[in-house]
């Protein structure tokens, strides 16, 4: 069994769960590499990174580099004297870090690759109406996410899956994947398959405000899975057209309904209980809404105070 020094990189919370899991399992975690601390909210207090509070809370030794070609952060990492790297959630490592460790730097990816490279995997998954997704472990080499595969556990996702919930399954999923990557490594050299790539690899492409706007013009299965696919965040948007108000608006939630109707593209129903958009093939039925500078609110609550008129529109 190989005595394994382990550094850990990652930020958000979906880092968090596997670092858990590797110091609940007695795992020697000798460092941890996250994010700077950067400012939030309207007093832009620094705002510490999820991993860096739970990395705090368990007396962990915090790197936080700006630049990861810095000499300064480089003598740091090595001083630590590693053998293996753990990345989860990230960003892309120059060589100088990932080829440091003797038994390499590995990266937990929420995709079955090699689909779904790239910043979004989750999110993408579902605005593209996949029914199925997973977690792959791979060494990392000098592009993204395409190095030599470890691991893979695939799960289905569920009709009524959003991001959100998918994100929290995988998260836990992932945890265990790499634990079980670790022991491989512990025990000597694990297997390695080399990704195949193909014409029909699909991207999880960075998420921005234009593919989170929503066209009304698409097919009713296409609008809905990008609805459920970018929430709760960052939100699927249009503009909402409504007498003289012109409001760009967030949708959280929906249902779709097969319908033949004649109705025009993006025009709105609305009764005291139900808020509905025509699209090619059926509606779209809106259950939660955020208005600028409103809280997000299920449609009821809207439609206590808020009057559609006949004319209104979704763009």
């Amino acid at each position: 069994m190989k005595n394994l020094r382990i550094v850990f990189m990652g930020t958000p919370d979906f880092a968090v769960a596997t670092l858990k899991t590797l110091v609940e399992n007695h795992y020697n975690v000798v460092g941890v590499i996250t994010a700077p601390d950067k400012p939030a909210g309207r007093g832009q207090k620094l705002s510490e990174s999820a991993v860096k509070q739970y990395a705090t809370s368990q007396n962990l030794t915090i790197l936080q580099p700006t630049n990861l070609k810095n000499e300064a952060f480089l003598e740091a990492l090595k001083s630590l004297n590693a053998n293996l790297q753990i990345v989860v959630a990230f960003r892309m490592l120059p060589e100088a870090v990932w080829n440091m460790p003797e038994y390499g730097t590995f990266n937990l990816h929420a995709s079955l690759l090699p689909n779904y490279r790239g910043a979004a995997p989750i999110n993408w998954a579902i605005i593209n109406g996949e029914t199925k997704t997973g977690v792959s472990t791979f060494f990392i080499d000098d592009k993204i996410d395409t190095g030599d595969m470890i691991l893979q556990e695939e799960i289905t996702i569920d009709s009524e899956e959003n991001a959100g919930s998918l994100h929290d399954k995988l998260m836990d999923i992932g945890s265990q994947l790499v634990l079980k990557t670790v022991a491989l490594i512990e025990k000597g050299h694990p297997k390695t398959v080399p990704q195949k790539d193909h014409a029909n690899i699909k991207t999880a492409y960075k998420l921005d405000r234009d593919n989170c706007k929503i066209n009304w013009n698409s097919s009713l299965d296409t609008i809905y899975n990008h609805i459920r696919g970018l929430s709760p965040y960052p939100a699927a948007w249009c503009t909402l057209v409504n007498g003289n108000d012109t409001l760009d608006v967030k949708i959280y939630k929906a249902e779709n309904e097969v319908d033949n109707h004649s109705k025009s593209i993006g025009s709105i129903m609305s009764t005291k209980n139900e808020l509905k958009v025509a699209v090619a093939n059926g509606y779209i039925i809106i259950t939660e809404i955020k208005l600028p500078g409103k809280r997000t609110m299920d449609i009821k609550s809207l439609l206590n105070g808020y009057k559609f008129e006949g004319d209104a529109k979704m763009l």
